[in-house]
């Protein structure tokens, strides 16, 4: 992956709205009338943040009749997360022979 594909899922994290999405999709599958309502949002602000998410992989959907449907995607958060992992570290957690300090610092 290059660089305009992680920050298109990083900034899919960076909306109130979107990280209180995810949170409330952690307890499984929701139809978007349910997070309308939990969310006290409306539909078209809805549809909104659910199209970044799924563009961005964290998030799976189907239709069923005239609601859709979503979930976390288990392979858009782990990959996710090893995205993340390859920036968020340093050399010194893998090669012994750097010595910037940064495990002193614990």
């Amino acid at each position: 992956m290059g660089f305009r594909e992680d920050v298109k899922k990083i900034k899919a994290l960076t909306d109130e709205n979107r990280l209180a999405i995810m949170l409330a999709l952690q307890h499984g599958e929701k139809c978007g009338c349910d997070l309308l309502e939990e969310l006290n949002i409306t539909q078209p602000t809805l549809s909104h943040h659910m199209k970044i998410l799924a563009d961005s992989g964290l998030v799976d959907y189907y239709k069923e009749g005239k609601w859709m449907h979503y979930s976390i995607s288990a392979d858009g958060v782990r990959e996710f997360r090893d995205m993340i992992g390859s920036y968020a570290r340093c050399d010194c957690e893998t090669d012994e022979s750097v010595s910037c300090g940064c495990k002193e610092k614990k």
